[in-house]
């Protein structure tokens, strides 16, 4: 598969009390690893609020740029929760009750012996044309349409989801990472660590400070689609650390 073959992501995160503080965020991290993992590199996050105007605007954008998007977040019975409205309205399509998640919803709650009233209900809309995402936690699923995957916004149920999603995507190259540790700060090796990434455009490297009772040091951390280019890069660094320490 060439570089440009590789597949790319996008997820929206979607709620009031994200942006509050009063829920933090787990799922961005989860889907970053899980993407990286399986060779689809997650290029753009958004946290947007309960607002259907701002929903619509950034399902439309992400869907165009990238080849899936994920959201999380506001597929519940309540009021507020307006996902499956706004994307359907994103999508230009009628947001309806869907007879398989009304089936899967109703069996549960009379399992459960619970009344499945109304709110309950809404949890089976979505647009039109969507097909499901198990959800093995709670039942109720998320849904696809598009290229754009509804999820919970739930950790445990973010994750189950995903986990059904995943055998469905078409996947790129395993991101290859190599870890060169390095006494110096980053001030020190900024602008030669610039070079380096300029010779391996290939490559992402990162540089993460941190500081121990030698004082500060950092962890420099090459990505690359092939070990060829990874080791490359990191053997250049090595090769500056070298010079750096003699010097």
């Amino acid at each position: 598969m060439s570089e440009d073959d590789n597949p790319t992501a996008a997820m929206l995160a979607i709620g009031d009390e994200l942006l509050s503080g009063r829920t933090k965020d787990r799922n961005i991290g989860h889907l970053a690893e899980a993407m990286t993992l399986i060779g689809i590199g997650l290029k753009e996050v958004r946290i947007v609020a309960d607002d259907e105007a701002a929903i619509v605007e950034a399902v439309n954008a992400l869907r165009e740029r990238y080849t899936y998007v994920f959201t999380s977040g506001g597929i519940g019975g309540t009021h507020d929760d307006i996902t499956a409205d706004s994307v359907s309205a994103a999508f230009g399509l009628p947001c309806i009750y869907n007879d398989e998640a009304m089936s899967r919803l109703a069996a549960h709650y009379e399992r459960r012996g619970i009344d499945f009233n109304a709110s309950r209900q809404r949890m089976a809309r979505m647009p039109e044309g969507a097909t499901l995402i198990d959800n093995p936690v709670s039942t109720a699923p998320g849904f696809v349409i598009g290229n754009v995957h509804v999820m919970a916004g739930v950790p445990s149920i973010f994750e189950a989801m995903l986990d059904n999603v995943i055998p469905t995507l078409k996947g790129g190259a395993p991101l290859v990472t190599t870890t060169v540790e390095c006494p110096f700060g980053e001030g020190d090796i900024a602008e030669r660590l610039g070079e380096i990434q300029k010779a391996h455009p290939k490559t992402s490297i990162g540089s993460y400070p941190r500081f121990s009772s030698e004082g500060f040091r950092t962890q420099l951390v090459v990505r690359a689609r092939t070990e060829a280019d990874a080791e490359a890069a990191a053997q250049d660094i090595r090769a500056m650390l070298a010079a750096m320490t003699a010097g």
